[in-house]
């Protein structure tokens, strides 16, 4: 038995999008099925917000996930910048968009590091032979490894 999974990474007006299919057993790869990179549309911040909203949530329903797993926000180690905060303003409108369809869990960098085998997620992030073995199906892009390492997390913690 298994369940789609998406997940979503921001980072300043891109988002990080992994599809995978997760079986119930934690010993089993996750199954990749879709890995893209959404940009927000230039022009009018406001309305570009809006179309991301709408890309999120019809893309949710369209592929039937039920379940999505975000990169949580975590705190600035010095004073908040423009670019933090717009990333920020996507991100919010990234959960709103999901939660109308899907159940959402955030998930924080620093959690999963504590709480997820015996090293830091940056270290399984450059592990070839890690992602090799947690993953199967459509070939992964290395920048959309922290969006998978969500989804892998998610069902083992």
């Amino acid at each position: 038995m298994s369940k789609r999974l998406a997940s979503f990474v921001v980072s300043g007006d891109s988002v990080k999008v992994v599809v995978a299919q997760v079986s119930t057993d934690p010993h089993d790869p996750i199954s990749i099925e879709y890995d893209q990179t959404w940009n927000l549309q230039s022009g009018a911040r406001e309305p570009a917000l809006h179309v991301l909203h709408q890309r999120c949530a019809s893309f949710l329903k369209e592929q039937q996930i039920k379940a999505v797993v975000l990169k949580a926000s975590a705190a600035p180690r010095s004073m908040a910048t423009l670019s933090l905060l717009h990333s920020a303003e996507v991100r919010g409108v990234v959960i709103a968009a999901a939660a109308s369809v899907a159940e959402v869990r955030s998930l924080a960098k620093g959690v999963i590091s504590r709480t997820y085998g015996d090293r830091k997620v940056d270290e399984y992030l450059k592990d070839e032979a890690f992602w090799n073995s947690k993953t199967t199906g459509s070939a992964l892009r290395a920048g959309s490894r922290e969006a998978a390492m969500l989804i892998i997390a998610a069902k083992e913690i």
